[in-house]
């Protein structure tokens, strides 16, 4: 059994990132066949775990995607432009949201109840302060900067932390607090474009 690792048309881009070739037709050579079929599977882990790394790369570009277009829909800019050049730039945004929305990509991550049950809480929170925004962003920023002091073990000495978020936080997996942490700072760089970065 040969593995082709790296034929000749092999690149690191993504367009080629194929899984090794495996002829199970040819000779063991000198290693016992358990040893290769390790050696095979020692190969695709790597392959599995970098396609994971992939695809939450992936998850995240699209989530800023989606970000910057809502931000566009309500920019303040849009009040300074006619009504038709409005009704124009927010076709064109639409247009491209439905698209980006033609992409589901997923990593899926093996939880127990409790962790299950944790996500979902601080979900929860987490949507409640997006649908918030818009009414209070001041508000919406101070609240964003006490989840994001849970997920950090260096908080902002200027806020302080949410104790309910926190305690949510610290259920869930280390995979899903990752996500949560990079969710939150995408949200804190939201903020920063609104330039809401004081609370009074």
């Amino acid at each position: 059994m040969e593995v082709d690792l790296y034929s000749t048309d092999w690149t690191h881009s993504a367009e080629s990132s194929c899984l090794p070739l495996i002829d199970e037709t040819s000779a063991l050579g000198t290693q016992a066949p358990k040893d290769r079929l390790i050696a095979v599977l020692d190969q695709v882990e790597l392959r599995v775990e970098r396609l994971r790394r992939d695809t939450v790369r992936i998850e995240e570009e699209k989530d800023s995607l989606l970000s910057t277009l809502d931000s566009i829909k309500h920019s303040e800019l849009l009040t300074d432009i006619s009504e038709c050049d409005k009704d124009d730039i927010t076709r064109y945004a639409d247009r491209i949201l439905a698209r980006a929305l033609t992409v589901e990509v997923a990593v899926r991550t093996d939880r127990d109840q409790q962790q299950e049950e944790a996500l979902h809480q601080v979900n929860m929170y987490i949507d409640q302060l997006v649908m918030s925004v818009h009414e209070d962003a001041v508000v919406a920023h101070a609240r964003c900067q006490t989840y994001m002091n849970a997920c950090t073990s260096q908080p902002d000495p200027g806020s302080g932390t949410d104790k309910n978020f926190e305690s949510a936080i610290l259920g869930c997996t280390l995979d899903d607090q990752k996500r949560v942490k990079k969710r939150l700072q995408g949200l804190l760089e939201y903020f920063a474009k609104l330039n809401v970065t004081t609370y009074s």
